[in-house]
Parts: C-alpha cells; sequence; structure tokens
C-alpha cells in the first residue's frame, strides 16, 4: 500500500521540488529518497522479521521454536500425498482423494522465501552477494 502511494505522489512531489528546490543535484536527490522510501522501508521490515525468525529459531521452547518445522512438515506431507501417495495408490486401483493444498501453497512459498523479495533486492541491486 505504501509503494502505491508512493508511486501516485512522485509526479506530483517532483514537480513541487522543481519549484521549492533550486540546485538540481539536492531536487535529484530528495526526489530518488522520495521513490525509494517505500522499498526502502519494506526491506527494514523484511530484516527485522527475519531477526525475529532467529529468535524465534534458537528458543528452547518446542512451542515457540517448533512450530516453523511443524507448518513445513504438514505442507511437505500434504504434497507428498498429493503428488506421490494419490498416484501409486491409483497404481495399486484404490482412489484416494485429491487435498486441496491450495492454501498451503502462499504459506509454504513464504516459509522457503520464495515471496520475491529476494528477486526485487537483485533487480534493483540492493543484494549482498558474496
Amino acid at each position: 500500500m505504501l509503494l502505491e502511494l508512493t508511486n501516485i505522489l512522485t509526479g506530483p512531489i517532483s514537480a513541487l521540488l522543481e519549484r521549492v528546490v533550486p540546485d538540481k543535484n539536492e531536487r535529484d536527490r530528495m526526489a530518488h529518497e522520495i521513490a525509494t522510501m517505500a522499498e526502502v522501508q519494506a526491506q527494514e521490515r523484511a530484516l527485522a522479521q527475519v531477526e525475529l525468525n532467529k529468535q524465534e529459531a534458537a528458543h528452547k521452547s518446542l512451542f515457540v521454536a517448533g512450530w516453523r518445522p511443524f507448518v513445513g512438515w504438514v505442507c511437505g506431507a500434504a504434497m507428498a500425498f498429493n503428488y506421490i501417495g494419490v498416484p501409486i495408490a491409483g497404481a495399486f486401483g484404490a482412489v484416494l482423494p485429491m487435498l486441496d493444498i491450495t492454501t498451503m501453497f502462499p504459506i509454504l512459498a513464504g516459509m522457503l522465501g520464495m515471496g520475491g523479495l529476494r528477486t526485487t533486492e537483485k533487480l534493483n541491486k540492493v543484494s549482498r552477494e558474496k
């Protein structure tokens, strides 16, 4: 939402900066800072979530550190059932119902880091390749 708002306001803000800030370099710097503000904030939120994830994973309690592996195993088991169990059972004449795992895919993709944030970082050349 913040990104869309920033995109909408970039044009009018740039026009306002042209009237208010006489120095072209300073005006360009300010316009760039405003244009990238939403992306920077999104990256900061993602980094804060990563830090929280590290703290949760290091916790000694199974109820704090164990929920992510549990969700991962449940999603993995459902996928294994649909894509391995059902076809094998069908080969032996048994008919098993397919599980509706459409709601699990976004969860699994998020857990595996496939949300597109990494791609966005690479496209914007802000990734830290080592």
